[in-house]
């Protein structure tokens, strides 16, 4: 069979069921991620290699708790499974359910039996309870009439087994969705049956329950045409059809189907220590006071541990880069071809790698705390607090996010349901610093504060850079605040979230994350610097022909006049070609308006360039300093460390001028990337324009009394 004819596995399951651990285990390395057709929501597709040696396909669609979704994200999956034409569209489901949460998870699995798409339901978690060897598995097996098996995300337990009954779904003839009959746990009325067959006449469908699911939803489901929309309607209005009605009707039907049989299945399986251990962690962990307490220490010791614990492979990365440069510079010789290389490619690409180091510490250690189930908790803890600055529970979890980068953060908000809030978390999410800052905040901190210790063990530089992040998140509730006031709702949303137990982090998920989020880093920021470096270097390298000419005779004459060694004369003449150049002009350009700020034509270029994104602002002080030197032996830092304003003896990188650097891209918003999905997800470019201009005030103003306080 052909891979591009590959039949398709979708995992389905509520949130927190463990879905991650089981598609890692299924696809292992073999997996990338995409967006699901017509909206932005990702989506992780991997291979799985079955025991006969066939591919299939491995989608994991997104945590749901029911049919009928709240959030964006739920919607997605209702899109995929009530359109056979949909690409993504199932040829059979995996359905992972938590063998500690049964009864609310199978709700769900009930409804997924009722879609006639064939089904497997995989019980996760099944090493936690007491007999793991003989669970009652076989009473949901002989109830569904289906495949049942109890699988360990975590141990990999039975999950060999799952991937023989995921063959004999599939292979060797797969079983069609409209060949299958529905067996409803709830009796339907005879308007719902005649609902679902007028339905079934207008899409082709001949699943009564998928049918009657998309009569109930048919006025937002992207598949539908505009005709099948209006004919549906007019089936429900000529019944009566209230969906209120009948969503309260299948939910309280289902459970009491569900009940009985859940209390059989897990009867004295699951430790009472298992929920006692979680109960007396919670109640320190979620204590009113204690708790937020307890967060902040955690915080800040991860803040610390980046600085600390990146501090030798930076300086080892560092030193390797410039090594490799000057020895480039000796097998090639002077010469356009060797100066490309050295100052454009190696400069921009030793901009990139020299933070892979803290950025992976600062992801490896958030990934472990997601995966012992501490991050739910903050979300419930903050709650309160988040409704008093227009926000929710739920909004923590796209400001946690953003931590990492705003726009997967901004995409997360559909899980907020209220629109208002959902409004004011997009707006403020991209002042929470994200790794893109990473880079500039490792860079200049230095010049802020040295590298000392407190006590032993407290790095002071850790402490500013916590001190950069609290700074953020602050902001982002004060402007929250201020949305809040003039942005109106008349709802209100309420937070529902499933806290998981305790458990230990699962090796597997962390790795996949954390190499997910560092090499996303790598390529994704790698590929814009890589090629603003090159341009910048070709900009910084050429300019007008007289100019050029003046300043290296210029440099020639004051080097003679001063007696300079012939080093401080190749340094001089570099310098003022680069003052000459075309990016010089540019910086010169501007200058006047950030003067104020603390900031040199130089920084100017940095600011220009790193709107593509704020890590280029590493990229081409790399590039620019490269250009403007002929010293090779020199570190990115060391040459800027040496920098003096012009016509004095001071230094350029003074703490106060570092600072003001500092608060400037704590605000700044420079990331086109953030304004497009901005404008994707609010349908409007009034909100991105007035996220850029309040970002740009706040930096720009922030920076001006930080430097006209501190500085010379």
């Amino acid at each position: 069979m052909p891979d591009s004819k590959r039949y398709t596995v979708g995992l389905v399951g509520n949130p927190n069921a463990g879905k991650s651990s089981i598609f890692n285990l299924l696809t292992g390395l073999r997996q990338h991620t995409g967006n699901f057709p017509g909206v932005t929501v990702d989506k992780k597709i991997g291979v799985s290699i079955l025991p006969n040696g066939d591919k299939v396909d491995v989608l994991d669609l997104p945590g749901c708790y029911s049919l009928y979704p709240n959030t964006s994200d739920e919607k997605v999956v209702l899109e995929v499974l009530t359109n056979p034409e949909n690409e993504d569209y199932p040829d059979l489901i995996v359905f992972i359910a938590d063998v500690n949460h049964l009864e609310r998870h199978l709700l769900l699995a009930t409804q997924l039996h009722d879609l006639g798409i064939p089904l497997i339901i995989a019980v996760n978690m099944i090493d936690t309870i007491e007999d793991a060897s003989n669970p009652q598995l076989h009473l949901i097996a002989q109830r569904f009439k289906t495949p049942v098996i109890g699988v360990s995300g975590k141990t990999g337990l039975h999950f060999q087994e799952l991937k023989f009954l995921i063959q004999e779904a599939l292979f060797p003839a797969k079983i069609e969705p409209e060949q299958s009959k529905s067996a409803l746990f709830y009796e339907l009325g005879l308007d719902e049956l005649r609902l679902a067959e007028m339905t079934g006449e207008v899409t082709g469908i001949k699943n009564i329950y998928q049918n009657l699911v998309i009569a109930h939803h048919s006025t937002w489901l992207g598949h539908l045409t505009p005709y099948q929309k209006a004919e549906i309607e007019s089936a429900r209005r000529a019944l009566g059809f209230e969906r209120v009605r009948m969503q309260i009707h299948e939910t309280m039907a289902r459970f009491s189907q569900i009940q009985p049989l859940v209390s059989k299945v897990v009867s004295n399986n699951v430790p009472k220590a298992l929920y006692n251990y979680t109960d007396r962690l919670d109640k320190v962990l979620t204590h009113k006071y204690l708790g937020p307490v307890i967060f902040f220490l955690i915080n800040f010791l991860i803040f610390n541990a980046v600085f600390s614990w990146a501090q030798y492979p930076m300086e080892w990365i560092e030193t390797s880069f410039t090594d490799v440069g000057g020895y480039t510079r000796y097998l090639l010789g002077s010469g356009w071809i060797s100066d490309l290389l050295v100052d454009g490619i190696l400069a921009g690409l030793s901009g990139v790698l020299v933070f892979v180091p803290q950025i992976f510490i600062l992801f490896l250690l958030i990934a472990l705390l997601e995966e012992s189930g501490y991050m739910s908790r903050a979300v419930y803890m903050f709650d309160n607090i988040m409704r008093r600055f227009g926000l929710n529970g739920r909004s923590m979890v796209a400001l946690i996010s953003s931590g990492a980068c705003a726009v997967p953060a901004i995409m997360s908000t559909r899980t907020i349901g209220n629109w208002k809030e959902r409004i004011i978390t997009i707006m403020v999410a991209p002042l929470i610093s994200c790794s893109a800052r990473l880079p500039v905040y490792a860079l200049l901190v230095g010049f802020v504060v040295p590298l000392k210790r407190i006590w032993g063990f407290i790095n002071l530089q850790g402490m500013v850079f916590m001190g950069l992040y609290l700074l953020g998140i602050i902001s982002s509730l004060l402007v929250a605040w201020v949305f809040s006031r003039y942005i109106k709702s008349d709802s209100r949303s309420h937070l529902m979230i499933e806290l998981p137990q305790y458990k230990p982090p699962s090796a597997k998920n962390v790795f996949f994350t954390v190499k997910e989020k560092v090499w996303a880093f790598v390529v994704n920021a790698g590929q814009i610097i890589m090629i603003i470096s090159i341009l910048l270097w070709v900009l910084a390298s050429f300019g007008p022909s007289d100019n050029m000419e003046k300043a290296s005779e210029r440099a020639r004459t004051e080097a003679i006049n001063l007696s300079l060694s012939e080093d401080e004369a190749s340094n001089l003449e570099a310098a003022y070609k680069l003052e000459s150049s075309y990016a010089g002009i540019l910086g010169h350009a501007i200058e006047p308006a950030i003067r104020p700020l603390g900031f040199d034509w130089k920084i100017g270029i940095a600011l220009i360039t790193s709107f593509a994104a704020r890590e280029v602002f590493v990229g081409t002080m790399a590039t620019i300093y490269s250009v403007g030197s002929a010293e090779d032996d020199k570190t990115i830092r060391q040459k800027m460390a040496e920098e003096k304003r012009r016509g004095s003896e001071i230094k350029l990188y003074s703490p106060a001028t570092a600072l003001s650097l500092l608060v400037f891209y704590v605000f700044a918003m420079q990331c086109m990337s953030t304004l497009a999905v901005t404008k994707k997800e609010t349908g409007s470019w009034k909100w991105p324009i007035i996220q850029l201009l309040y970002m740009s005030a706040m930096a720009y103003f922030s920076s001006l009394l930080i430097f006209q306080i501190f500085g010379p």
